[in-house]
């Protein structure tokens, strides 16, 4: 059996695979982590691949009341960007996904969903960053005043498929979780029925 300078059996890795043979940290903190990881690529060429790895999984959750949809406008610095968002955020410490969504929904839109559904969970940027998203729907929310986060919104509106679907085609929604979960939300028709969602 061959095998690579790692010591793996290359026999025993399935064709294709990108072999992770170590990892050496750049950066570690509470809120990300930068590796360096000795890759194997399918080809046998070995490179180091900068990894970001999250800690904490997100959580986002698309509220529908009467047909449309819940949505928060917002400055991104990072990108130096306005647009709409739905709520969501990292998931604590001993928290349940699910949990995740409903506190991020209340507190950055005043509305508290009383029942989340799963929609789809995906990886925004795999060839680069370790996280994982989870999209929720709910349609029970209730409102409870004002967002306790006021850092994270400076206006909160609810939209029509159709707005969204424009929103989506001009950029007015540029968030991969919000993107990724809208756009699978409109493909799987959740967002357009007005009644019980399917999911």
């Amino acid at each position: 059996m061959a095998g690579d300078p790692g010591g793996v059996e290359l026999s025993d890795v399935p064709p294709g695979t990108w072999l992770n043979r170590g990892e050496r940290v750049l950066y570690d903190s509470a809120w990300v982590k930068l590796v360096i990881a000795d890759v194997l690529m399918p080809d046998g060429t070995q490179v180091d691949h900068h990894v970001v790895r999250m800690p904490r999984e997100a959580a986002g959750t698309i509220m529908v009341r009467e047909g449309r949809v819940l949505l928060m406008y917002r400055h991104r610095f990072i990108t130096d960007t306005w647009g709409w968002e739905i709520p969501a955020g990292a998931v604590d410490d001993g928290e349940t996904v699910q949990a995740a969504a409903i506190r991020e929904a209340l507190e950055e839109s005043g509305w508290e969903p009383q029942t989340v559904t799963p929609l789809c969970r995906f990886y925004p940027a795999n060839g680069v960053l370790a996280q994982t998203f989870h999209i929720f729907v709910s349609r029970d929310a209730v409102r409870r005043g004002e967002p306790t986060d006021i850092n994270e919104s400076t206006r909160i509106d609810w939209f029509e498929p159709a707005d969204i679907r424009d929103m989506l085609k001009h950029g007015a929604i540029s968030d991969g979780l919000s993107f990724g979960g809208l756009t699978y939300a409109l493909a799987m028709e959740v967002i357009d029925d007005p009644g019980e969602s399917s999911v």
